[in-house]
């Protein structure tokens, strides 16, 4: 699986790629893989991000998750830069249970990418 590793000001990352979109977001070094243009432009905006040059990102993202984990974090792409939504406000849009989102939060395999940091617990 291609994969590549970044030094950040959050620490040392490394992203997946699979089948032409990003799959995963770890924090450490898991470099033994074939970087593509997709990783190397998921670095760029990355970087782009930690300088505040980015508010926003322009990646296929294939996160693996239930049907309401999608949607969770779908939600959570909505939400604008430099805002939060609650975990009730989010279950209220999407007719789901708080905790449900706060599960998403925790199970979001691209954070970051996925901003769960726009999630707050009230």
């Amino acid at each position: 699986m291609p994969r590549l590793s970044l030094d950040s000001p959050v620490g040392r990352l490394t992203i997946f790629e699979q089948d032409g979109a990003l799959t995963a977001l770890v924090w450490g070094d898991k470099s033994a893989g074939p970087a593509t243009p997709l990783l190397h432009s998921a670095k760029r905006q990355l970087i782009a991000c930690f300088e505040r040059k980015r508010r926003n990102f322009d990646l296929p993202l294939v996160p693996e998750g239930t049907g309401d984990e999608k949607r969770i974090w779908a939600a959570m792409v909505a939400i604008p830069y430099g805002e939060t939504r609650s975990y009730g406000e989010i279950g209220r849009d999407l007719d789901i249970e708080p905790r449900a989102v706060g599960h998403a939060c925790g199970r979001n395999p691209l954070p970051i990418l996925l901003p769960c940091h726009r999630v707050t617990g009230a």
